[in-house]
């Protein structure tokens, strides 16, 4: 192993262990367990909550009319894009889906425009003051500016060397993508999304790693798991729930990236580089530890820079907020309104009632309008439930079901949608259903044996 001096040390070990600290280590704040990050955002939105939907309106306006403004404007080649034109030079599609986001958040806002838009349930759910946008613009924030931490100072490089003889025979995975899904076990399934999104950018992940990590280990966070919980009025059993969500996400995670759609996703990178199979390689006269900490202390001497520190995590927050946020607005507001106004989901539910009755569940006909609702979002099965369903053990199997589903078009379905990841609106309604059909007999069959 090579020779680093005392600072390098320094230089990898203190951002890491800050890093970890920030992003996965929770604490009991306020009677809830939540990460630092998560708690420092949601100080900021309590100081500037009254006007942040309007802070959030202001910044979908401005997504929209520069990606409109760069639609008239010829395309540098690849090099020569400056940051600014990479945030609005977008493909039409994407210039519509934000023009749709400004559109729904106005409407919002002042109050305009068809109630189905800016009801509580949909658009208004998004957009209040202490709903889903108004959080994830100060997690985007925090998380955005201080993810550098994670990704910079040899964190990933040297987990992902140790855990490459885990990840890649099981899930077909790098090492460094452990990390994705401790950041959203422990702290949002929408950072972990974050987390693949910019090393899929970075080259780091081919198109088909970076599609399987997004769709497969953005897990719900504890947090989330507790709400929906108390919601179905089960708090008393979230050891065995949570056991259950962790040990059926594992099957699925061994199950997806080996069925389509995943399976067919190509396994090059943002730049059309095959995979290289030699990248995790490693040489004869290292160890795992030894390895890793080369190439983490290799990538911490890189990084020396506080400037390009914060001009990285600039980056990221702006990328957030221009290309993510309007996609989570449009999505998520169609979504609802689908959900809360038609009876596609009850429809669409229909055939999931033959397999619950066929697995022993009771109120099998009320149970199967909740296993697709979670599409749109994912607290609509714990809401939905615990109005309609007397069955303690249904109520379980509705709770498990709706974490272990984690494609939500309100939070990290949009994220998806939003970033570079490559996968589209049927991919992921499609892996949504498959991983609700896999999961249900796991499910079941714990809750039968609890109940």
């Amino acid at each position: 192993m090579k020779k680093f001096s005392i600072y390098n040390w320094l230089l990898f070990l203190v951002p890491s262990i800050i890093g970890i600290f920030l992003f996965m280590i929770p604490f009991n704040f306020q009677n809830e367990w939540k990460i630092p990050i998560a708690i420092l955002a949601n100080m900021v939105a309590g100081l500037v909550e009254p006007i942040m939907p309007w802070i959030v309106t202001i910044v979908l306006i401005i997504a929209a009319l520069g990606s409109i403004i760069y639609q008239f404007i010829k395309a540098s080649d690849s090099e020569g894009q400056t940051f600014i034109e990479r945030l609005f030079k977008v493909h039409m599609f994407w210039t519509i889906v934000r023009i749709i986001g400004a559109v729904f958040a106005v409407m919002v806002v002042a109050n305009i425009g068809p109630e189905a838009v800016r009801s509580e349930d949909t658009g208004g759910l998004l957009l209040s003051p202490t709903g889903l946008l108004s959080f994830l613009f100060t997690i985007f924030l925090f998380a955005g500016l201080l993810l550098p931490l994670l990704l910079n100072f040899g964190l990933l490089d040297f987990f992902g060397t140790m855990m490459i003889k885990v990840m890649r025979p099981l899930f077909k995975l790098p090492g460094r993508s452990s990390i994705d899904a401790l950041a959203s076990w422990v702290g949002d399934g929408t950072i972990g999304v974050l987390l693949t999104s910019k090393q899929y950018e970075e080259g780091y992940y081919t198109k088909k790693e970076a599609a399987i990590i997004g769709t497969t280990f953005s897990v719900v966070s504890i947090t989330f798991s507790i709400v929906v919980l108390e919601e179905l009025n089960l708090g008393g059993y979230f050891i065995p729930f949570y056991a259950t969500v962790a040990g059926t996400g594992t099957v699925l995670a061994l199950i997806m990236p080996r069925i389509f759609p995943l399976s067919r996703k190509a396994d090059e990178y943002i730049d059309g580089r095959p995979y290289d199979e030699q990248a995790e390689k490693m040489p004869e006269e290292y160890n795992l530890v030894s390895h890793g900490l080369e190439n983490a202390l290799s990538t911490a001497n890189k990084n020396r820079s506080i400037k390009n520190f914060f001009t990285d995590g600039l980056k990221n927050v702006l990328d957030m907020w221009i290309g993510v946020a309007p996609v989570v607005m449009a999505f998520g507001t169609i979504a609802l309104m689908l959900a809360t106004f038609t009876d596609l989901f009850v429809w669409l539910g229909k055939p999931f009632e033959p397999l619950l009755m066929v697995l022993g569940v009771p109120e099998a006909t009320e149970a199967a309008q909740t296993m697709v609702v979670g599409f749109a979002d994912m607290f609509l099965p714990a809401i939905l439930g615990g109005q309609i369903i007397e069955s303690e053990m249904t109520r379980f199997v509705i709770a498990a079901t709706s974490v272990t589903q984690l494609i939500y078009m309100s939070e990290v379905g949009g994220l998806l949608l939003g970033s570079k990841i490559p996968v589209n609106i049927l991919d992921l309604l499609l892996i949504f259903l498959l991983r609700t059909v896999l999961a249900l007999p796991i499910i079941v069959g714990v809750a039968h044996l609890l109940f």
